[in-house]
């Protein structure tokens, strides 16, 4: 096949919908299809979804897309995974689903998280083992959880996936995994990029219960024949490893020189860097996984609820009779007519407990400096002020590694409204740029990946040469100097916080 003629598949499996996007050889997006999904939380601090509800929506995707390409799916050559990274898929040995998938937002598993950080030796033990601290996001203590809680499903356990290689059992049927995606598990060895036999003897599962890990641009199988048929394409498509959503969503914005950082404006924000070496995160502070590109490493920050945050005020708005068509538009134009600093008004976005920059499950949000002066043009542009001075702490962790920025390349949903990047450059007092493509986020980034796999590009340089400055923000003067002193404050608030997230915490649980 010609290579003006490939088309490659990425695809997404995230927290609320899949994406599926069809790619061509100049790395243009030639059509899309989304499906949503539901979430469970049965408890406070729970967050699951059925497995075979992320297999459905794909299968929908897929359909639609190839239906919609000019040879009808034919020119597919390669698909590229990707998905929310950490979530528990647990087998049996027949490859059956045990139980819904406990995902990466789910926050049961912390007593489970300290007692394997001790039995590994503490700590420095842990960042030692996997260059990471152990948190409740990864999937080493949802398996202990497991194993401590419900050990009939944990005795049944064959295999142990993540989210997106679920969809390559289902594909290929190929029990494999790429190194970004195990970085993410808490089992996984990043420098040496192999997974840690410590971590795995300290949560009580062998090497053999985990896939087999290859580098993302690896295949790892052809379609079986009855997929290929349902699907309208060739038997001979490989599904190549691709990226958990977080790092290869970095890919997207071709991020790859020193200098630049991405920032992701999706439920969870995420500020990233690329380094040619596995940083040493002597303080556990950042998350480093092994990057798409062979030989690189992937440095972030995750904070829980970014534009989430604002997803939160529009639904308690929505609750209001006659304002459930409120939209984004007319809550960011309240937002625009209040000043930079929404006159004091101080927002914690700890909504879902907090990862970075302070590892805080715990946590809540906060609206801090509330007066009777303040209306709801004020709650809109503090929740957008609060998520991002909360990365701007982040970025200052990125900073203490010795990691530039002298550029943001910003992707994610919220980043189609111009006001969440320009008040980002503002917050940032640095540079903002949207790139070609990657608004459609870790689907275009698997894409990209599937492609270098595949070949139609030779690089990954190759394939980011494809990518173009879509807009550009810079920072206002004035603007810049007013949020680096509400910084200022800003940061110490946490500090002020901890007894009361405590004291909350007990009235929690009375």
């Amino acid at each position: 096949m010609t290579t003006a003629a490939r088309v490659h598949l990425g695809v997404d499996i995230g927290t609320s919908s899949c994406k599926v996007v069809a790619v061509d050889h100049t790395g243009a997006v030639m059509t899309t299809a989304v499906r949503e999904y539901p979430l469970f939380s049965d408890r406070h601090g729970w967050s699951e979804q059925d497995p075979h509800d992320w297999w459905a929506a794909t299968d929908a995707c897929i359909r639609e897309v190839t239906a919609q390409l000019p040879r009808r799916g034919d020119e597919i050559v390669a698909i590229g995974l990707s998905g929310q990274m950490h979530g528990l898929v647990a087998l049996d040995d027949t490859g059956t689903v045990i139980r819904r998938a406990i995902l990466w937002n789910d926050q049961r598993c912390e007593a489970e998280c300290v007692a394997i950080t001790d039995t590994v030796g503490g700590p420095h033990a842990v960042l030692d083992a996997t260059a990471n601290r152990l948190i409740t996001g990864f999937t080493a203590g949802k398996v202990a959880w497991l194993r401590d809680h419900e050990p009939e499903s944990f005795a049944r356990t064959h295999r142990i996936l993540n989210p997106k290689d679920y969809l390559r059992w289902r594909m290929n049927g190929q029990f494999v995994t790429e190194v970004s995606e195990a970085s993410g598990t808490g089992l996984f060895d990043v420098a040496n990029r192999t997974w840690s036999p410590a971590m795995l003897a300290a949560v009580g599962v062998c090497e053999s219960m985990l896939p087999e890990v290859v580098e993302s641009p690896e295949p790892t199988g052809t379609l079986l024949p009855d997929i290929a048929h349902a699907w309208n394409l060739r038997e001979d498509v490989q599904v190549y490893g691709g990226g958990g959503d977080a790092v290869v969503q970095t890919a997207s914005m071709g991020i790859a020189r020193p200098g630049d950082i991405g920032v992701t404006l999706g439920t969870a924000g995420i500020v990233a860097a690329v380094s040619q070496s596995c940083p040493d995160n002597v303080t556990g502070a950042v998350q480093v996984s092994c990057y798409n590109q062979p030989g690189y490493w992937h440095i972030m920050g995750v904070s829980l609820s970014a534009a989430g945050g604002l997803q939160w005020l529009a639904d308690v708005v929505h609750q209001l009779p006659g304002a459930q068509d409120v939209s984004f538009t007319e809550l960011i134009d309240l937002a625009k007519k209040v000043p930079v600093g929404a006159d004091g008004l101080l927002f914690l976005p700890y909504l879902a407990g907090e990862r970075s920059p302070h590892y805080a499950p715990s946590a809540s949000g906060a609206m801090v400096g509330l007066t009777r002066m303040h209306g709801l043009g004020h709650l809109v542009r503090a929740v957008i002020e609060g998520a991002l001075l909360n990365m701007r702490q982040i970025l200052e962790s990125f900073t203490e590694l010795g990691i530039p920025c002298d550029r943001i390349i910003a992707s994610g949903g919220a980043t189609r409204d111009g006001f969440w990047l320009q008040t980002m450059a503002d917050v940032f007092d640095t540079e903002v740029v949207t790139m070609t493509g990657s608004s459609e986020g870790g689907a275009y980034g698997a894409a990209i990946v599937a492609g270098v796999g595949a070949g139609t590009w030779e690089s990954f340089d190759d394939a980011y040469g494809h990518l173009e400055v879509s807009s550009r923000h810079l920072p206002g003067p004035t603007e810049a100097t007013r949020y680096t002193r509400i910084f200022e404050g800003y940061r110490n608030l946490f500090g002020h916080f901890t007894d009361v997230f405590s004291d909350i915490d007990i009235a929690r649980k009375t």
